[in-house]
């Protein structure tokens, strides 16, 4: 099952993904489950990802809690992976990048995703043309500022939560 670490997306910010959606159409493919990735961490069988959940909680031990916020829509030209170009909230927080370049230094890096090139966001859409990409960007959203208190372990398979990871206040 594919895993990654993620911070749990507010309400609020479904609610701002959810009032996009309709501007979305004419994309290939619309996220309807809206994610926000701190890093990926591959493959794992069961039996890896019974060892995988205390290495992780030692990688972010001693994380506070951090605010995160939504600052506008952007979109990446040419992603790392899949189709392009990818239509996303732009996402603001200096603690999840430096959150994203201590967990590559535990757990291989993906080039053109992780350490320098991570870009904290929540993908909406993938595959439209540049014109559209440049319609949703033009479009001003009412900014939304969130606590992150908690991580979770992601199972991408199921779409699901696999692990709770609180952060210490």
């Amino acid at each position: 099952m594919p895993i990654s670490l993620n911070v749990p997306v507010p309400g609020q910010v479904k609610r701002l993904a959810g009032e996009l959606e309709p501007d979305l159409y004419t994309f290939e493919r619309v996220r309807r489950t809206h994610t926000l990735g701190v890093k990926r961490l591959g493959e794992r069988t069961p039996t890896e990802y019974a060892r995988l959940v205390p290495q992780v909680r030692e990688a972010i031990a001693g994380t506070p809690p951090f605010e995160a916020r939504v600052a506008g829509i952007d979109a990446f030209e040419e992603p790392a992976r899949g189709d392009s170009p990818v239509v996303y909230l732009a996402v603001e927080s200096p603690v999840l990048r430096e959150l994203n370049g201590r967990l590559s230094e535990t757990f291989e890096p993906i080039e053109g995703i992780d350490g320098e090139d991570y870009v904290p966001h929540v993908t909406l859409a993938r595959g439209g043309t540049p014109e559209e990409r440049e319609r949703l960007a033009d479009r001003g959203i009412e900014p939304v500022t969130w606590t992150v208190n908690e991580l979770v372990l992601w199972d991408a398979t199921h779409e699901e939560v696999a692990t709770r990871l609180s952060l210490p206040v």
